[in-house]
């Protein structure tokens, strides 16, 4: 049994219903569960908290049976006890048979990796069918941890991604009018990782690959977002999300060096070079 936490998001009891790799640093895990019947959203960029078991265990330890407590009870339990929370964003809720898809990048466990494996690659790696999970998510199709909101009217979208917010770039070209214009440009560790995105809009799509390392913290795309003509517009809006300090990088080019209106940016730090998701929720 689960419990309601702040409304609206609460917790949902889930287990793995398959797995299949999208790339060499991308896995795509289907979950399941009788509670996603109380699942809803209807945003592109759904944020949600993934709860995974703890080297050794074979469920998530998160004290929810608490109600309001379960945050500071779930920080007190010991290391090797307390489950792995991880944020990420949905790809996709079916019905019937409710599921839910979540693309995971395979930091450090894709062939030729040279870095340490976190707890949520390893995990994803080797997720199976039957593994359980905890999610914290939406029980309100429409809630704040929703970022993609253009505002009526805006007549060109500009998106800037890596690898960690092609699951929410591919919804939001999904959901896009047919003749809606659209520059997205798109950051991948593999060229096999790059993905075919379905659309109806008029949307120009650009793939860069990091074969090599590049300048840490600095966005590849940053160059030819700084020389790309974009078609004239009078009220654009931008979303761009991913590594913290690339994000940064890019808000302050639209904002002035394109003299977009910031209220029109949406801009969100998926993650920040160097830095677990423990080191960065404690930084902030």
């Amino acid at each position: 049994m689960t419990t309601a936490v702040a409304a609206p998001f609460r917790f949902f009891s889930l287990h793995v219903v398959r797995a299949r790799q999208l790339g060499p640093s991308l896995v795509r895990v289907t979950f399941s569960g009788e509670e996603l019947r109380e699942f809803h959203s209807n945003g592109c960029d759904q944020s949600l908290s993934l709860f995974l078991p703890a080297e050794g265990q074979t469920e998530p330890r998160v004290p929810i049976e608490l109600g309001d407590g379960w945050w500071q009870a779930w920080r007190e339990l010991p290391d090797d006890v307390r489950a792995v929370m991880r944020s990420y964003t949905l790809r996709s809720l079916r019905r019937d048979p409710d599921e839910i898809d979540i693309d995971f990048v395979l930091h450090g466990v894709e062939p030729g990796a040279d870095t340490q494996a976190g707890p949520a690659s390893r995990w994803a790696s080797r997720a199976s069918a039957g593994d359980r999970v905890l999610l914290l998510g939406p029980a309100i199709a429409d809630n704040r941890a929703i970022r993609f909101r253009p505002a009526d009217g805006s007549d060109l979208t500009l998106i800037w991604g890596d690898e960690t917010a092609v699951p929410a770039v591919s919804s939001i070209l999904e959901s896009l009018p047919a003749g809606t214009r659209a520059r997205v440009w798109l950051e991948v560790q593999h060229a096999g990782d790059i993905q075919d995105l379905v659309t109806e809009a008029d949307a120009e799509i650009t793939w860069f690959v990091r074969d090599h390392e590049g300048a840490e913290g600095s966005p590849m795309a940053l160059g030819a977002i700084r020389d790309a003509q974009l078609p004239d517009a009078e009220r654009p809006y931008v979303w761009i999300a991913g590594e913290s300090s690339c994000v940064k990088q890019l808000r302050r080019h639209f904002v002035g060096e394109r003299g977009i209106d910031r209220r029109s940016v949406t801009f969100v730090g998926y993650w920040r070079q160097g830095m677990t998701e423990e080191q960065l929720r404690a930084a902030e």
